[in-house]
């Protein structure tokens, strides 16, 4: 907007409002079946989760950025180890411009979740940031969707994350993306899919037994596209099969975002 006024020099001030779910950079989408690199800075939101080891700071799990100072990840990421968050990254391996780390100042795991019986949900856990972020280009929020939403079978969602291109294989530099279509619970919790261990908090997707989640990529979102064309996170990334990462109908299962927004607003309001 500008305005203008007679005791001042005329003064142009451009006012840059972001949302959430708006990437500055569209992301590339296709519905190739295989994982592939991401078009740079195009999942904004996304983060790596990293711990600090001998030799230093190495990724360990990913999450969503849906505050400027509120990260949504897995609570099977958090143990007693020490974090940062680095934001506005896609190549692990380069130093970026705009790419900064910030250290936790708090991480609040959901009460109800068991690492020992992981099966049972509530695998979710909420980071506040030291600092609160500059949202640019590079640096967004994602939308959390309305509560007790669910998507329908076969809708077209994406993981994204840096983790393992394969079993047992290499943790990736560029952050990757695939689809992987919703599958209902009525079919993901049949015998020969998951069985009991899919819960009504939980989303599946994906299970063709080519593209998955896999190690590195838990913490991570669900990107699902709303019919009003914001993306949402609807999942974090929670477990795959121990028989492998790429196991047909054994797909990548979510915590179901839309089951925990009480539990969300609550921890931000509180903390």
């Amino acid at each position: 907007f500008s305005r203008y006024r007679k005791d001042y020099p005329q003064c142009l001030c451009v006012l840059v409002v972001y949302g959430c779910g708006r990437p500055p950079i569209e992301p590339s989408i296709t519905r190739v079946v295989n994982g592939v690199d991401a078009r740079p800075y195009s999942w904004p939101w996304q983060i790596s989760l990293q711990v600090q080891s001998f030799d230093g700071w190495r990724h360990i799990c990913g999450g969503s950025l849906i505050a400027t100072n509120w990260v949504l990840t897995a609570a099977h990421c958090i143990t007693r180890q020490t974090y940062r968050v680095y934001v506005g990254k896609y190549n692990l391996d380069v130093e970026e411009p705009g790419s900064h780390a910030i250290t936790p100042q708090k991480i609040i795991v959901n009460k109800k979740w068991n690492p020992s019986l992981g099966t049972l949900g509530n695998d979710i856990a909420l980071i506040k940031l030291s600092e609160h972020v500059t949202l640019s280009k590079h640096i967004q929020l994602t939308c959390i969707p309305s509560a007790g939403s669910i998507l329908p079978n076969d809708y077209p969602c994406y993981i994204t994350g840096w983790g393992r291109l394969s079993t047992n294989g290499p943790i990736a530099k560029k952050l990757q993306q695939g689809l992987l279509p919703v599958v209902d619970n009525t079919i993901c919790s049949q015998p020969d899919w998951w069985g009991h261990s899919v819960r009504n908090t939980m989303v599946c997707a994906g299970g063709n037994g080519i593209v998955a989640g896999c190690n590195g990529d838990s913490g991570g979102p669900l990107n699902c596209k709303s019919t009003n064309g914001v993306w949402e996170v609807h999942g974090i990334a929670s477990f795959v099969s121990a028989l492998g990462c790429n196991y047909e109908k054994k797909p990548t299962v979510f915590t179901r975002v839309s089951a925990f927004n009480d539990w969300i607003n609550q921890v931000m309001a509180n903390n």
